[in-house]
């Protein structure tokens, strides 16, 4: 199976569902813009909060190298959505031939590994999350995006994921923000915490300790957990 193109189709019909379609053209079906680079940005600041980065404050806080995977996964969401708008709105590219390109990255081959990768140390995680909040600011060029996803790639590997580990965070987490959408998220009264836990802990163990299961299934667990 081609985990990739497996993944950004999901991507491309969760932005379906959630944007509208023609969402690649920049705004939802709402009528609000879309820039998916300031996510990627945003998204990449609140990685670095895994880490006890402060030296002012909590000076002893363990790195949360659970919380770094989960927020690896949430920055890969609005990557591909960033490729799959400018390959499909202004390349013209198909699916196919986006997942095929970010193959050839070197940062691919690094993570298209069967072992687990080991942990970076921290200064060095946080300043390649730096070099990808860099790219996201800079203007849009041919080539970039390339630059962009070897980055993350490389990034994944850092943070102790190779590429099936990366796969199954994501279908976990693309599962999670169906439930989320279907469950009030968008209108703001979804329940992100569930009896102390935030819902991407309950997702993670839940597909942890049914390694087996079903996207589907994966579903109806979230159903059966979620507070009511």
């Amino acid at each position: 199976m081609n985990k990739l193109l497996c993944m950004l189709e999901l991507q491309q019909k969760l932005n379906d569902a959630t944007n509208g379609k023609g969402w690649e053209r920049g705004t939802t079906k709402e009528g609000k813009s879309i820039n998916w680079r300031r996510c990627v940005y945003m998204e990449s600041a609140e990685m670095i909060d895994s880490f006890g980065w402060k030296h002012w404050k909590s000076i002893a806080q363990p790195t949360d190298y659970a919380n770094l995977q989960i927020e690896i996964v949430d920055v890969w969401h609005f990557i591909m959505s960033l490729v799959l708008e400018d390959g499909l709105y202004r390349e013209g590219e198909s699916i196919e031939q986006m997942a095929e390109w970010m193959t050839k990255t070197k940062g691919y081959t690094a993570l298209n590994t069967p072992e687990s990768p080991t942990y970076a140390s921290d200064e060095a995680l946080m300043l390649k999350i730096e070099t990808l909040m860099r790219r996201s600011l800079e203007p849009a060029i041919d080539g970039d995006l390339e630059k962009m996803v070897d980055d993350f790639f490389k990034l994944s590997v850092m943070g102790g994921l190779n590429l099936e580990q990366l796969y199954r965070l994501y279908v976990g987490k693309n599962i999670l923000n169906q439930f989320r959408q279907d469950h009030g998220y968008k209108e703001g009264h979804y329940i992100k915490m569930w009896n102390g836990e935030e819902d991407n802990a309950v997702m993670k163990k839940g597909w942890e300790a049914h390694p087996d299961m079903t996207p589907d299934e994966l579903y109806e667990l979230l159903k059966e957990a979620y507070p009511s």
